[in-house]
């Protein structure tokens, strides 16, 4: 109780929220680095999960490759891109591995999902003269929605929790205190920075929870 205690000491102490290294600052950099690889992930992710599932042609094998790439660890991917010909341009090294790290069940969800709408529904539409475009858009994707936001859902909090990796990296997020506090060999800033990460993580599945039920019927996916 001690280390939590002088972790909730170390949380509400004014002078550690403000500056270039206070919490407010981290949290932004945190959330900042969130959206933009968010972001990234569904501009890869949902179009290949979408027209794939609506072809119902290689979605199979996307998707298998896309998990396979959950074996492996986030880090070590991070470390490989640093030792590339990218490794001295900022932070893409971080982006292009949360990116990775978010791809999967972004494009499995979707995919699921969009294999899952009724094929009698497709039919009725392709006979009512619309065309796949069409029917991708006005009927299969808002029946496939709740599986595409459950993995959004999943996707942004995963990449809240992992997005501390980039302190390793050089960059900035809620990971600098924890990091900092390992190189103070301050205990409580490290618990308090793992603190912080996971309540922005439960705000996160909070906030996507209360979007999908404000969804059409409440409609929730199971995720995968």
């Amino acid at each position: 109780m001690t280390t939590l205690t002088d972790a909730w000491s170390w949380l509400t102490t004014a002078t550690h929220w403000s500056g270039e290294n206070g919490v407010w600052h981290r949290l932004f950099e945190h959330l900042f680095l969130t959206v933009v690889c968010l972001a990234l992930s569904c501009l890869v992710a949902l179009p290949v999960a979408l027209v794939l599932g609506h072809l119902g042609k290689g979605g199979g094998l996307a998707v298998n490759l896309a998990n396979a790439g959950r074996a492996v660890p986030t880090f070590a991917v991070l470390v490989l891109l640093l030792l590339s010909p990218l490794g001295p341009y900022g932070e893409w090294p971080t982006i292009i591995a949360l990116v990775l790290f978010a791809v999967p069940p972004l494009l499995t969800n979707a995919y699921v999902g969009m294999r899952g709408v009724d094929a009698d529904v497709v039919r009725a539409a392709r006979g009512m003269g619309m065309t796949g475009a069409q029917t991708l858009a006005r009927v299969e994707l808002p029946l496939a929605l709740p599986m595409v936001l459950t993995g959004l859902r999943i996707a942004a909090v995963q990449l809240v929790a992992t997005a501390t990796v980039a302190a390793l990296a050089g960059g900035g997020g809620l990971g600098r205190i924890i990091t900092a506090g390992f190189n103070l060999a301050s205990t409580p800033q490290v618990v308090a920075g793992a603190l912080l990460v996971a309540a922005l993580a439960l705000l996160v599945e909070g906030a996507f929870e209360g979007v999908q039920r404000l969804g059409p019927a409440g409609a929730r996916g199971s995720g995968v």
